[in-house]
């Protein structure tokens, strides 16, 4: 697990510095000096180009902090930011001396929070909604987007709702096509304000080269999808979402997560999928993160993998038979019928993957997806060592959440 943020820190010079700032990290010695100001240099020798808005260093080169001006900012970071490089982006809070890394140059895990907001209160939500003003956060994203390496493949959003944000919504992806024109995006919403032809005519209308929604799809009775969610009416309005959002051309995903309360009806809902959504671009059938709302309705979130097996084997081959793109997220190889491997992925975003003791020796490791850093709470009794490779087909993708 990586660690993405901390504060307390040792610094100087913060005091009167804006609440917060969003800065490229650099280590380049001949950086323009009309960039400097809106970066934080990485300091790993003693020599110190002048400019720059902020210098970091770790304990063992602090020592190099006495050759700035008196009047520099400064900030030790500790050694959990080791992996801090060139071109990096974070959020620095001068109050609390804290700092956020918001992007990892090195990494193909990027995602941004758009806002802790949502319109659904779901048993399993992995970021508790909190009904508050956030709308600096998409300010940051809006700062954040110009620093980020023009090469990155694909940035992520989320939420909370990321279109409870309206019109600073649209303002965000357009400011992606505009400084990222060659990078991937993905959504994660509910789809519900894509009900409404405007809001997703407004969408289509940035043109996007590839972007993509994920939206969640918990079951094919509508009843048992806003139990999950917990808001009356949210089946329809997620599957009027869909609609409006193909009929504008739009790359939709569909996301399912298994538990409990939804494995069950995988069959069926394979099933509507297939006869009434049979357009949508991926659907992602997805194991349970144990965090957030899911830690306090665990006993009736859980079941082992293992023992929805056959719903899943029976969903994805009815899926995959119906030539739809189907992958299956947040799963070990040890509790997955072999037959399903060839749809296993590798899904869990770096800073928060993990692997148990069981897994020690496996031959499968690499190609596994491993464990949500949260798992050691719960997980299936039937983790293990798998004894062969002979049924793995191929390398599985890499999709991030």
């Amino acid at each position: 697990m990586i660690m993405l943020s901390t504060r307390g820190l040792e610094s100087r010079n913060l005091s009167g510095s804006p609440a917060r700032m969003v800065m490229r990290v650099s280590e380049q010695h001949d950086r323009p000096k009309g960039l400097r100001a809106r970066e934080a240099f990485l300091i790993t020798d003693s020599n110190l180009p002048e400019g720059f808005g902020l210098y970091m260093a770790f304990a063992k080169d602090a020592a190099s902090l006495g050759g700035l001006p008196s009047q520099a900012k400064t900030i030790i970071l500790p050694d959990e930011l080791v992996y801090l490089a060139d071109g990096d982006v974070m959020r620095l809070w001068p109050k609390n001396n804290a700092i956020r890394v918001l992007y990892r140059r090195n990494s193909f895990h990027n995602h941004f929070l758009l806002t802790e907001r949502c319109n659904h209160y779901c048993l399993m939500c992995s970021q508790p909604p909190k009904n508050i003003d956030d709308g600096w956060i998409a300010d940051d994203v809006l700062a954040a987007i110009p620093l980020i390496d023009p090469s990155a493949q694909e940035i992520g959003f989320t939420g909370g709702e990321p279109t409870l944000l309206g019109d600073d919504f649209f303002r965000i992806l357009r400011a992606m096509k505009s400084y990222l024109p060659r990078t991937a995006v993905h959504i994660l919403s509910n789809g519900r304000l894509f009900s409404s032809p405007e809001f997703a005519k407004r969408y289509a209308d940035i043109r996007h080269f590839d972007a993509m929604i994920g939206i969640p799809l918990y079951s094919d009775v509508s009843t048992i999808h806003d139990y999950v969610v917990q808001s009356d009416g949210a089946f329809d309005e997620t599957i009027r979402g869909i609609l409006n959002l193909k009929h504008y051309g739009q790359k939709v995903e569909i996301r399912v997560v298994v538990h409990r309360q939804t494995y069950a009806r995988l069959p069926p809902l394979a099933e509507f999928l297939a006869r009434n959504l049979t357009f949508v671009d991926h659907i992602a059938l997805m194991g349970l993160e144990i965090t957030g709302f899911t830690r306090a309705n665990l006993e009736s979130l859980w079941i082992d993998p293992v023992n929805y097996q056959q719903e899943l084997y029976r969903a994805v081959s009815f899926l995959a038979d119906s030539r739809m793109n189907v992958s299956i997220y947040n799963h070990q190889l040890c509790v997955l019928d072999e037959r399903l491997w060839p749809f296993a992925r590798k899904s869990i975003s770096d800073w928060k993957n993990e692997y148990m003791p069981e897994c020690l020796g496996c031959r499968e490791k690499e190609n596994c997806g491993g464990f949500f850093a949260s798992a050691k709470i719960r997980y299936s009794d039937h983790i293990g060592p798998s004894p062969s490779s002979e049924s793995r087909k191929g390398t599985p993708a890499s999709f991030s959440i």
